[in-house]
Parts: structure tokens; sequence; C-alpha cells
């Protein structure tokens, strides 16, 4: 039977109320995260594109000699220090993967999923420290440019458009998307990578886009990219070539050989975002996801910045 015009507007408005009660899930998730245990973190380790001068001051006990103003110490007698703020203002451009690889998978949340609810975390984070957000959406087709700005409305709009694009035929043009991101935000940016970097070509972009930004790549896991499934028989499908295979999981050379391969997969792309020098943040999910999949890997990336930043 013919859809109607009546039954297509009734679909689509389905569709609106789903879409947008997922939004309001995903916001109420994402506050309580953002204004809990990650707030201070959000906030230590993201403290601005840079520093700028505020004032030359007479030193006391406890200044870094390293910021003594030596003219101003030889012209007046006494030593002086140059004092320096962060600049409060910060961008958080999020690059998110919506190729055909990223809506597949064996948890109840598709890589997808989780990708949207890191965003969700993160942007409401920003918006509470009064900072932009942006988004670059890309798969395999031309990419859908959200330009940064400030407020929660603007944050929400992006976990809406995260939900809503349509899952994209074809692999992801990663490459394409991080030349771009040089082109939207041209000051210094933390831009956050969100893909189960499936595909081929984009060590040297990225490499290029952490010269002028701070990239971080959120590699997203589902539970086949961990470990091979636990048995039988099964039909497996590509969702970007849509080649179909069946796969016997019960046969020890069957579970080794998809063993070795994500071990060499995960190694080589291990490998190439250090090359890069891009920090990642892997996001393990479980066939039975819960809140503690996005909050421990984001507690655990804050903490490992704040380590190492402490270090320096």
């Amino acid at each position: 039977m013919p859809a109607t015009p009546h039954s297509i507007a009734r679909a689509r408005a389905a569709e609106l109320t789903a879409l947008l009660a997922e939004v309001r899930r995903i916001e109420v998730h994402g506050r309580r995260l953002a204004a809990g245990v990650m707030a201070g973190g959000y906030r230590s380790v993201f403290r601005g594109v840079g520093i700028e001068f505020d004032e030359v001051r007479e030193y006391v006990e406890g200044d870094d000699p390293r910021s003594v103003d030596w003219n101003v110490t030889a012209r007046v007698g006494r030593p002086f220090v140059r004092k320096y703020v962060d600049e409060r203002e910060r961008t958080l451009l999020f690059l998110f993967d919506g190729s055909a690889s990223m809506a597949a998978g064996l948890s109840a949340w598709s890589a997808r999923t989780a990708a949207t609810r890191v965003v969700a975390c993160l942007a409401l984070s920003a918006v509470r420290s009064h900072d932009k957000t942006g988004l670059i959406a890309f798969g395999g087709g031309a990419p859908q440019v959200v330009p940064p700005r400030k407020g929660a409305g603007h944050a929400l709009r992006i976990v809406r458009d995260c939900l809503a694009l349509p899952s994209l035929e074809g692999g992801s043009d990663l490459a394409a998307a991080l030349e771009l991101a040089a082109r939207v935000v041209r000051r210094g940016a933390i831009v956050f990578v969100l893909s189960d970097f499936l595909c081929d070509g984009w060590r040297e972009p990225l490499a290029r886009c952490a010269q002028r930004h701070d990239v971080v790549a959120v590699r997203l896991l589902v539970p086949e990219l961990v470990a091979p499934p636990a048995g039988g028989v099964l039909r497996v499908r590509d969702p970007e070539t849509g080649g179909v295979m069946l796969a016997d999981f019960s046969s020890a050379r069957v579970r080794d050989a998809w063993s070795q391969r994500l071990a060499a997969w995960r190694r080589r792309t291990e490998e190439e975002l250090a090359r890069a020098r891009v920090d990642r943040l892997d996001v393990r999910i479980d066939r039975a996801p819960t809140r503690e999949t996005i909050a421990r890997p984001i507690l655990d990336f804050f903490r490992m910045r704040e380590l190492r930043g402490a270090k320096r």
C-alpha cells in the first residue's frame, strides 16, 4: 500500500518525537557528568588555547625565577616578574564519524551512540566553562559543518545533529574532515576526532591538524573490535561494502585469526596516532553499556593529562 502524505507526516512526527526524547536522555546524562566528577577535570586539563600578558609586578618569594623581567629589574634595581594569565575562551570542535561502520556492532549501543554521549558530556562541560563548541560530521559524502558558538542551546543542537545525521554509505573520509578543521577554526582549538578509525589515509592530515590544534583521537571500540564473538556461526556483514560471509566462531582457528587481525589493526592505529603526536582516548563499549562506559575513559584521560602537565 503506497504511503500517503498524512502517513508520511505522521511517521516524520514520530521520528522527531523519538529524536527529541533521545536528545533529552543524553542531555540529562551529560549534564550529570559535566556538573559532577568531570567538571574540575575539564577546567584543569583544558586551560585555554594560550597565555596572554597581564602585568609586571615586584618579585615575591615563591615566584618562578624564569618569569623575571630583567629589563625592568635592571632599571628599577629590584627584581620584577612578568605575569601571564590563561586565555579563558576555548573552542571545542568535534569531528564526528557518521559512516556506516559507526552504526554497526554487537552492543546495545553502536559506536555512533556512544560517540554522541561523549560529545554531549564534553559539550556541556564546555558550556559550563563558557567555551564555544562546533561540529564537523563526516562520512562518505559532503561534511556537515556547524560553526563554533557558545551556549547550551547550541551544544544541544550539536547533540541533535549527531543523532539525526543519516548513516552514510561507504567508508569515512576522515582525511578531508581533518583538512576542513584547519579552515573552520583558524586559531588553536581543542579538536576531538570521534571515529572507529577503520579507514586509511588519515595519519598525515591528522599530524598537520595537530600542528595547529590540540587534537584528541576518541577511538570507539565495539565488542567485536576488542575480541572475537563468544562462539557459534554468525552471518557477518561489512556495513561499508555490503559484503556478507559466514564465520564459525566456535572454531579456534577462526577466533585466533580474528584476534590477530584485531591486534595488528590496534597496534597500527596506535603507532600512527603516536607518530602524529595525538593523544588517544579509547571508549570500550560493552554489550550492556552503562554511564561508566562514557565517564570512566573521560576521567582517565583527564587524569593522564593532569599528571603529564604536573611533570612538565
